[in-house]
């Protein structure tokens, strides 16, 4: 239990009574960012948390005062080319709308820190879209903006 100085936060790992509630948020996710992902990837993707697959991710949920998972975060561990020890990708980051603003999404950034300080690891990073301000807001907090810009294909 983390205490954000607004209300107490539970984050925890994922458990399989979560998959409702888990689901709602990923898709919630998905949409915030105006893109589709089909249903199977979706049912893969779950899989793949619920069983901590080696060499995918984790996935901690903060959840209100009923145990509902309210906000979710997705993180991989990997090696690196530039380092001996490893770092952590929080892939995704997502916070009900209604819960936002009662520190739910520091708790879980700070949960994320907790799980690569326990795994030794040197960096923590992830990256979010320019138009993102709220979230922005809170990330400029906890971490240092990184001048690195993404290409993709």
């Amino acid at each position: 239990m983390q205490s954000t100085g607004k209300a107490a936060v539970r984050v925890r790992r994922l458990e399989a009574r979560d998959k409702q509630h888990w689901l709602e948020l990923f898709k919630g996710y998905i949409e915030f960012y105006k893109a589709s992902m089909p249903e199977e990837v979706m049912e893969l993707t779950w899989q793949r948390l619920i069983n901590e697959e080696p060499g995918f991710h984790i996935c901690l949920v903060a959840t209100n005062e009923d145990e509902v998972p309210v906000g979710l975060a997705h993180v991989l561990f990997h090696r690196s080319t530039w380092s001996p020890t490893w770092y952590c990708y929080l892939e995704d980051l997502f916070v009900q709308p209604t819960e936002r603003g009662k520190g739910i999404g520091r708790a879980l950034i700070e949960a994320v820190y907790k799980e690569a300080d326990a795994r030794q690891c040197t960096r923590t990073y992830w990256a979010t879209q320019e138009f993102n301000y709220r979230a922005r807001e809170l990330y400029d907090q906890l971490a240092t903006k990184s001048p690195f810009v993404q290409y993709r294909r």
